[in-house]
C-alpha cells in the first residue's frame, strides 16, 4: 500500500472536497447555471427564437441525461479522477468553442456535449464522498463541494453583465470563452489533486476508526447494508420532484420579476446573486444537519422551506416577501443533491454508489427536462408563472411525503450490528 508523498496538516478528504467544490463550480455552474445570464444576449445577437433558446437549455439537460448512465461503468474503468477530469475538459473545450458560432445547429450540438461532459464530471466527483468519508461526515462533506453552484451563479451575475455593458453585442462571446477556459483550468487542477480511495495513499476515510465505519448515531458498522431496486426508486423519485421544480424558479424567477414584479432587470440580476449567495451556506450547512437529525428529516426540512419559497413568490406579495422567498431558495434548493449523495452512501457499499447516483440521476434529470416546459406553457396559457410556481409547490409537499417513506439509516445501522453481534456470538 502506497504512502503520501508529503506531509499536509489535515486529512487529505478536505482536498478531495476543494477540488470537487471546483469541479461543480466549473461543471454545473458555469456549464449549465450561466446560461441563463449568457442566453439573453447570444439570443438577441443571432436572432434566435423562444423556441430555439429553450432548445438551447433542453439539449444540455439531455446530454446530462445520456452521461449519467456510462459513469459508473467508466468508473470502472477509468477511475472517478480521469473520468471527473475528462468530463471537465469536454465542458470547457465545448463551451470555448460556442464563442466562435454563428448558427443555431452548431450551438446546440456543442451545448449538448457540454451537458455530456457535465455529468461525465459530476456524477464521479460526489461519488467520490462515500470512500473518503464516514456516514457521519458524508453530508457535510458533499454539500461543501455543492457549494460551488453558488460560487459560479455569484461569478456569472457579475461577470456576464459586465462584459455585455463593455462588448456590447460580443459580450456573449467573451462570456463563453473566459468561463470555458476556465474550466479548462480547473479540468487540469483536478487531474493533480484527486484520488480514488484513501486507501491509495494509505490513508482512512475521515469519521472512521480504520476498519469500522461509523453510522449517524455513533454505532459502527462493518459494511452499509444494500439497498432495494425499490427504495432506490423511492430516492430516484424524491430526486425527480427536486429537479422537476428547482429548476422552473431558477428558470423564470428573473423573468417573473422584471414582467409580472415590476423588478428592473438590474435589480433582478442582483437578487439572483444573492440566490447564489445564499447557495453558498446551503449544501454545507444543511448536508451537516443531515448528518445529525437522519436523511428523512433533512429532506423534509429542506422541502419544506422550498414550498414556502414557491408559495410566495406564487402570491405576488409586495414588499420583502420576494426577498424572503430567495432567501429561502437559495439557502435551501442546492443541498438536496448533498443529501441524495448522503443517504446513497449511507445505505449503498461504496463500489456501488457512483452507478446507483447514476441511475437515480437519469431519473431525475427527466424532470429537468419537463419542469420547465410545463411551466412555460401553464405560463402562456394563463399569462402569469403564478400557476407554475404553485405547481412547483405542490410537487415540494409530494417530495416531502415521499422523504417520509426513507427508512432511517440509523435504524439500518443499529439492525446490522445487531445480526453481526449475534453472528459473532454464533462462531464462538
Amino acid at each position: 500500500m502506497g504512502k503520501p508523498s508529503r506531509k499536509i496538516p489535515f486529512h487529505y478528504g478536505w482536498i478531495i472536497v476543494l477540488a470537487g467544490m471546483l469541479a461543480v463550480f466549473a461543471c454545473i455552474g458555469l456549464g449549465r447555471l450561466a446560461l441563463g445570464m449568457l442566453l439573453p444576449s447570444m439570443g438577441e445577437n443571432l436572432q434566435l427564437s423562444y423556441a430555439q433558446m429553450g432548445m438551447i437549455s433542453t439539449g444540455n439537460f439531455v446530454g446530462y441525461l445520456g452521461s449519467v448512465l456510462a459513469c459508473g461503468w467508466l468508473v470502472r474503468r477509468l477511475g472517478s479522477r480521469t473520468t471527473a477530469s475528462l468530463g471537465l475538459l469536454t465542458v470547457g473545450c465545448s463551451m470555448v468553442l460556442i464563442s466562435s458560432m454563428d448558427q443555431y445547429p452548431a450551438i446546440f450540438a456543442l451545448y449538448v456535449l457540454t451537458g455530456i461532459g457535465s455529468g461525465t464530471a459530476n456524477i464521479p466527483v460526489m461519488g467520490l464522498v462515500a470512500h473518503w468519508f464516514g456516514a457521519r461526515s458524508r453530508g457535510r462533506a458533499s454539500g461543501l463541494i455543492v457549494a460551488g453552484n453558488g460560487l459560479a451563479i455569484m461569478l456569472s451575475g457579475t461577470l456576464i453583465p459586465m462584459l455585455n455593458a463593455e462588448q456590447g453585442a460580443a459580450g456573449w462571446r467573451q462570456g463563453w470563452m473566459l468561463l470555458g477556459a476556465l474550466v479548462v483550468l480547473i479540468a487540469l487542477a483536478c487531474a493533480v489533486l484527486l484520488r480514488n480511495r484513501p486507501e491509495d495513499m494509505g490513508l482512512k476515510p475521515i469519521g472512521t476508526d480504520g476498519s469500522l465505519a461509523q453510522s449517524n448515531d455513533g454505532s459502527e458498522k462493518r459494511s452499509a447494508p444494500e439497498a432495494s431496486t425499490a427504495l432506490l426508486a423511492l430516492i430516484g423519485s424524491i430526486f425527480f420532484l427536486f429537479c422537476f421544480t428547482y429548476v422552473i424558479y431558477a428558470t423564470f424567477i428573473v423573468t417573473t420579476l422584471v414582467d409580472e414584479m415590476g423588478f428592473s432587470e438590474a435589480a433582478a440580476g442582483q437578487l439572483w446573486i444573492w440566490v447564489g449567495f445564499f447557495a453558498l451556506f446551503s449544501g454545507p450547512v444543511l448536508g451537516a444537519l443531515s448528518d445529525r437529525i437522519g436523511r428523512r428529516r433533512g429532506l423534509i426540512a429542506v422541502f419544506s422551506m422550498q414550498t414556502c419559497a414557491y408559495l410566495l413568490v406564487a402570491s405576488q406579495l409586495s414588499g420583502g416577501w420576494i426577498y424572503l422567498s430567495i432567501t429561502l431558495y437559495g439557502f435551501s434548493a442546492f443541498s438536496v443533491p448533498s443529501i441524495i449523495v448522503a443517504a446513497l452512501s449511507d445505505y449503498l457499499s461504496k463500489e456501488k454508489v457512483t452507478s446507483s447516483l447514476g441511475q437515480v440521476t437519469f431519473l431525475a434529470s427527466f424532470g429537468q427536462i419537463a419542469g420547465p416546459g410545463l411551466a412555460g406553457q401553464i405560463a402562456e396559457a394563463s399569462g402569469s408563472f403564478a400557476g407554475s410556481y404553485l405547481l412547483a409547490a405542490g410537487m415540494t409537499v409530494a417530495a416531502s411525503v415521499l422523504a417520509l417513506m426513507l427508512p432511517e439509516s440509523k435504524k439500518l445501522f443499529l439492525i446490522e450490528r445487531v445480526i453481526q453481534n449475534n453472528a459473532q456470538k454464533g462462531s464462538v
